[in-house]
């Protein structure tokens, strides 16, 4: 995991992993995606007292909101973040950090995964479809309804998009 790696560079001083569970990681994570992740970077080294846990959040910006209260309520400043998380999340986790927490620098960055083997890792192709055209759609959805600020998308992915939903990947779209 990047974000172990990156610590034990001593590039920050403390971790913290936030959510419950996706639909995606339900069966694999039955205690939460934040619990579970706690506890590989703690078999990876980094030290319990530098981590810290929010196991409530159910979106990116409860993700966000939570763990901002978090450093907060223990007084740890903050002045910029690492997200860590799936690469088709990346600029909607920034679009919404960047709304939610102005005052910060803000990096995304995922684990080097290529699709092939994130869809052998879910099991199935449709599902990773039909998550990727959802979250396409939510860079868009997402500012116009005010949870994050507004990014250009390019034609040619606007068009894969549209050619995706005119084939029926339509079950993830709010």
């Amino acid at each position: 995991m990047i974000a172990t790696r990156l610590f034990q560079e001593g590039l920050f001083p403390w971790i913290v992993f936030t959510g419950a569970n996706a639909p995606t990681t339900v069966e694999r994570f039955p205690r939460g995606e934040a619990v579970h992740y706690r506890e590989y970077a703690m078999e990876q080294g980094v030290p319990a007292d530098s981590i810290l846990v929010e196991p409530r959040a159910t979106n990116t910006a409860q993700n966000l909101g939570y763990t901002r209260q978090l450093l907060a309520e223990r007084g740890i400043p903050v002045r910029s973040v690492l997200i860590m998380s799936r690469p088709y999340q990346q600029r909607r986790a920034y679009a919404t950090c960047r709304l939610m927490w102005p005052e910060v620098d803000v990096v995304c960055a995922s684990n080097p995964l290529a699709l092939d083997e994130y869809v052998r890792n879910i099991g199935d192709p449709r599902r990773v479809v039909e998550m990727l055209v959802g979250d396409t759609q939510r860079i868009e959805v997402y500012a116009e309804r005010g949870f994050a600020i507004p990014q250009e998308m390019p034609d040619e992915v606007r068009a894969a998009f549209e050619r995706l939903v005119a084939a029926g990947y339509t079950s993830r779209l709010v």
